[in-house]
């Protein structure tokens, strides 16, 4: 039977990206490999039996790869607002006093940039979008006549604005 590692999060990023470069493709005669990690929140609203809001904030530590950590650079920072998609990986490493410690991380596979930051004008540019190539999971078997169909229908994207090429708004410099 198959298995599936998937993350979905939309959340705020909690500190600028931290980019690194690995001196692996250089030492073979290439380009070294760029890796981006940041911290994204992610909150949960909702009223407790006393009928009171209460706010469960959880923090994901992401790693982006390549064309995701270039990304990153460019245009991802404390406070934007982005759409990650990837899946579970946790790691271990002994710490200098020689304690095993244990990391759990969201890779990346693709990243989208949702909203503006607090305090920053709004423009009608967004940055792209990519994706990294990533293995697609068959279809599942169809489900057993006695459920109802309706019970397994995803849920509809979101509808993405028509782009109006006569707005002097959408007259870029670039």
């Amino acid at each position: 039977m198959p298995s599936l590692n998937k993350v979905l999060l939309i959340g705020n990023v909690g500190r600028d990206p931290e980019v690194r470069y690995l001196d692996q493709g250089v030492a073979q005669g290439g380009q070294s490999t760029k890796v981006a990690t940041f911290t994204l929140a992610t909150t949960d609203r909702y009223r407790d039996r006393s009928g009171e809001l209460r706010e469960n904030t959880e923090w994901h530590n992401l790693v982006l790869w390549r064309q995701l950590a270039d990304l990153a650079e460019k245009y991802i920072r404390k406070g934007s607002q982005i759409y990650a998609e990837g899946r579970i990986r946790t790691r271990s490493y002994t710490d200098q006093q020689g304690v095993r410690k244990y990391v759990t991380e969201i890779v990346a596979d693709n990243i989208q940039l949702l909203g503006r930051r607090d305090g920053e004008q709004q423009n009608s540019y967004q940055a792209p979008s990519y994706q990294t190539p990533s293995y697609q999971a068959p279809a599942p078997p169809q489900q057993d006549a006695y459920r109802s169909r309706d019970a397994f229908q995803p849920a509809a994207a979101p509808k993405q604005p028509d782009f109006d090429a006569s707005s002097p708004e959408d007259d870029l410099p670039f």
